[in-house]
C-alpha cells in the first residue's frame, strides 16, 4: 500500500511539473504576443491639464510610434521629454490598456514678473523664469536691481509672495526687494506693506489683515511682535 502511494505521488508530481511547464510556456507566448503585436498599439492620446501649452508640441515630444505594442513605451522617458517644455512644471505619462496613453501636465503658474526691453519675464513659485510674454492680470510686478532666477533678492521676494494670505495676495500690485530682509508690497489702492524678510511668514500673515483695517498708508509687519501704522 505504501509503495502504491509513493508511485501515485511521483506520477502526480510529474503531471504537475508538466502542467507548470505548459502554463509558463503559454504565459511566455502571450506576453511575447502582447509585447510585439500591433493589436495593443496606441490609438488614443489623452492630455490633461495642458492649459495654454500647445498639445501638438506635447504629442511631438511623446514620440509615440505608429505601430508596436503600448507595453513597449518608455513612459518615464516620455514624461521627461514633455517636462523639458519651459511652461511645464511636471509631467506624468501612463498606459491605459488596451490602447490609450494618458498625459497629465502640471503647468507653471506665474507669481511675479519683471520688465525688460524684451518684455515681461514670468517667474513661478519655484523661482524659475520660464517665459517672456505679457503677464496675466493680477500677477504682481517685481522691482529689484538685478531680477532673475539666480538673484538672491528675487528669491527673497518670491519667498514672501509664497507665504502671503490669499486675501492680501490679490491686492498686491508690486513687490519691491531692496535687500533679502527688506521686501515691501505696494497694494493696488496705493498703500504699502513693509514685510521685511520671508521669515515668520505665518505670524506676519496673522497680523497683517487686521492691521490693514486701520487708517493709514504704510503698514509695517517686518517685526510681527511690534507692528506699526503710519
Amino acid at each position: 500500500m505504501r509503495s502504491g502511494t509513493r508511485r501515485f505521488g511521483v506520477g502526480g508530481l510529474r503531471r504537475f511539473r508538466l502542467w507548470a511547464v505548459l502554463a509558463v510556456a503559454l504565459v511566455t507566448a502571450l506576453a511575447g504576443l502582447a509585447w510585439f503585436s500591433p493589436v495593443l498599439s496606441v490609438r488614443e492620446v489623452r492630455i490633461e491639464g495642458a492649459g495654454a501649452i500647445p498639445e501638438d508640441r506635447i504629442r511631438e515630444l511623446l514620440q509615440i510610434p505608429d505601430q508596436g505594442s503600448i507595453l513597449r513605451l518608455d513612459t518615464a522617458a516620455m514624461a521627461q521629454r514633455v517636462a523639458s517644455i519651459p511652461k511645464v512644471r511636471s509631467a506624468r505619462v501612463q498606459r491605459v490598456l488596451p490602447s490609450t496613453v494618458r498625459v497629465r501636465i502640471e503647468p507653471r503658474t506665474p507669481v511675479l514678473y519683471y520688465d525688460t526691453p524684451e518684455g515681461a519675464h514670468l517667474l513661478d513659485a519655484d523661482g524659475i523664469e520660464y517665459a517672456v510674454e505679457p503677464a496675466p492680470i493680477g500677477v504682481p510686478k517685481l522691482l529689484t536691481g538685478r531680477p532673475g532666477t539666480a538673484d538672491p533678492l528675487t528669491r527673497s521676494a518670491i519667498g514672501v509672495v509664497r507665504v502671503l494670505p490669499p486675501e492680501l495676495a490679490v491686492q498686491v500690485d508690486t513687490v519691491r526687494a531692496d535687500s533679502v530682509s527688506d521686501v515691501s508690497l505696494t497694494l493696488r489702492d496705493g498703500r504699502t506693506v513693509l514685510w521685511g524678510s520671508s521669515e515668520d511668514g505665518e505670524r506676519k500673515s496673522a497680523v497683517v489683515l487686521p492691521l490693514l483695517t486701520r487708517p493709514g498708508t504704510v503698514f509695517d509687519v517686518s517685526s510681527p511682535s511690534l507692528v506699526t501704522v503710519k
